[in-house]
């Protein structure tokens, strides 16, 4: 395959005083399966943008292959047409065959095709676009972060689909999903831009021993700088001293000397001033070898965390139960379990299994102030909620994120200096912070989401799919956060790393 080359690449949005990026350089295969690794706001999603030309920037982008973007737009007049009318003005030269074919492959039935698309679930859109999108010849493929909102089937169809292909960069958080499918890396740093060869855990790997090194050579320099200044330091107070003598000596105190005595001393200081230029010199050295050795270091800054004691065990019991809607076919039967003190329950299932549903109705329980829109019945058994309960809650949805940050902590009765420091600890820079937050990456969204909910005391926190774009430095900080401090939690998350690593209990709906 043909060789994507990236040279002196320039870019900054208009009214931004951020350069996303500046004079970069790097050179990829168009064959390969890479990942496009970086923390939330690092211009990931605008690389892709920039390989599909949609903006004005510097440099050179050189390939002889055509680009594809996942996901293709969908507006609302669109969801009425069919995904076979769609992939028609997605694709327009590719045959239904072909898409046929690639469908089959990710285990879609080819009926969904021919479906109004308002009508399939966001798993079903995420494989029917992926499906379109891999029918073409001899392109290089573009996916953006196609894990988002899909239930743990869906994002197995999609790993195993994506794991027989090659020629694509993929932009993802999900560390499963990266280590199954991509056999190189790119990596947006703080300060560079690397590719490599591996997938997550492999860079991860020889990210932290590489880290180690440039801690421990930092410190090498630090020693052997203030080893350097100290001697300098005397080396010149000696010099001073010894210069000092030249004039005026006590000729009964001092019989060895005489007024020819001044030109040894003068050339003895000439000797100890060159020795503290010369001391200096490596000093400038020493700084210079230093400089940038730490530049690209990720620092999962340990979070913070205040939850309340409950005055029970449990705090959720859910016994033989069963939710709908309007009367209609039960989401679920006979469903049982129970959040006790110190337990964190993950809720799985298909989407639209009924996960949410039950969070809707243990907020309305407990009098949670949000926008529940049509609540649920009980069709059978009982959800007991504990009496006296205070819950921390993020959303799945940001549409409502909008204005600024300081009226944000105003309107959700937040301490605006605690909570700008949390969002700094979660990588948010100070620049974003004077912005309008519907203006935010959604991974930043998510961030303001979560900043919230860590700073609100609380005897249960429910998190709904609270991952959704955030990058996987930040979800490793959440994870150690939520192993130290082990709340009690009900969470709806499908990153299978991060529940592997938190969970105490996964309820299958």
């Amino acid at each position: 395959m043909a060789q994507l080359s990236i040279n002196n690449l320039t870019f900054s949005y208009e009214d931004s005083f951020d350069t996303v990026f500046y004079n970069v350089n790097f050179s990829v295969d168009t064959s390969w399966k890479l990942g496009l690794i970086g923390r939330n706001g690092k211009g990931k999603t605008t690389l892709l943008n920039l390989l599909m030309d949609k903006y004005e920037y510097t440099g050179s982008i050189v390939s002889s292959t055509v680009f594809d973007y996942f996901p293709y737009t969908v507006n609302e007049g669109d969801l009425d047409k069919t995904g076979m009318e769609l992939a028609e003005e997605w694709k327009p030269n590719v045959e239904s065959w072909q898409i046929l074919v690639q469908m089959s492959e990710i285990d879609m039935d080819s009926e969904c095709l021919y479906r109004p698309f308002k009508t399939l679930s966001y798993g079903e859109r995420t494989r029917v676009m992926l499906a379109v999108l891999f029918s073409g010849d001899n392109e290089f493929l573009l996916i953006d972060e196609p894990s988002n909102h899909l239930d743990y089937e869906a994002r197995e169809c999609v790993k195993a689909f994506l794991a027989k292909k090659k020629g694509f960069i993929l932009v993802s958080h999900d560390r499963d999903l990266l280590d199954a499918v991509v056999d190189h890396v790119l990596v947006l740093n703080r300060s560079t831009i690397e590719v490599q060869a591996g997938n997550f855990s492999s860079w991860w790997e020889n990210k932290e021993k590489s880290d180690a090194f440039a801690f421990a050579e930092n410190a090498k320099h630090q020693k052997e700088i203030s080893k350097l200044k100290a001697t300098a330091e005397q080396s010149n107070r000696w010099a001073t001293k010894n210069e000092n003598t030249k004039i005026g000596f006590d000729p009964v105190k001092e019989h060895d000397r005489n007024i020819s005595t001044r030109a040894y001393i003068g050339a003895k200081t000439k000797k100890m001033q060159a020795r503290v230029k010369s001391y200096e010199k490596r000093i400038d050295r020493e700084i210079e070898e230093k400089e940038g050795l730490l530049n690209d270091i990720e620092k999962v800054i340990d979070l913070k965390l205040n939850p309340l004691s409950y005055h029970k065990e449990m705090l959720i019991n859910a016994d033989s139960l069963a939710l709908g809607y309007d009367g209609g076919e039960p989401l679920f039967k006979g469903v049982r379990f129970q959040v006790n003190r110190g337990s964190r329950v993950v809720l799985s299932g298909r989407n639209g299994s009924g996960k949410s549903s039950i969070i809707k109705l243990i907020l309305d329980k407990v009098e949670y102030p949000f926008d529940a829109g049509k609540l649920p019945d009980i069709l059978d058994g009982e959800l007991n909620v504990g009496s006296g309960l205070k819950i921390s809650y993020i959303n799945q949805d940001t549409s409502h994120l909008k204005g600024k940050l300081k009226d944000y902590c105003k309107d959700n009765d937040l301490d605006e200096s605690i909570f700008l420091a949390i969002l700094r600890q979660l990588d948010m820079s100070k620049e974003q912070f004077d912005k309008d937050i519907s203006d935010y990456s959604e991974g930043q969204k998510k961030k303001v989401l979560i900043a919230a909910s860590l700073l609100t005391p609380a005897h249960l926190y429910i998190w709904d799919e609270p991952l959704n774009y955030i990058d996987v430095f930040s979800r490793m900080q959440i994870e150690k956060l939520i192993l130290q401090y082990q709340p009690t939690m009900l969470l709806v998350e499908h990153d299978v790393a991060f529940r592997k690593r938190i969970a105490t209990e996964v309820i299958e709906l």
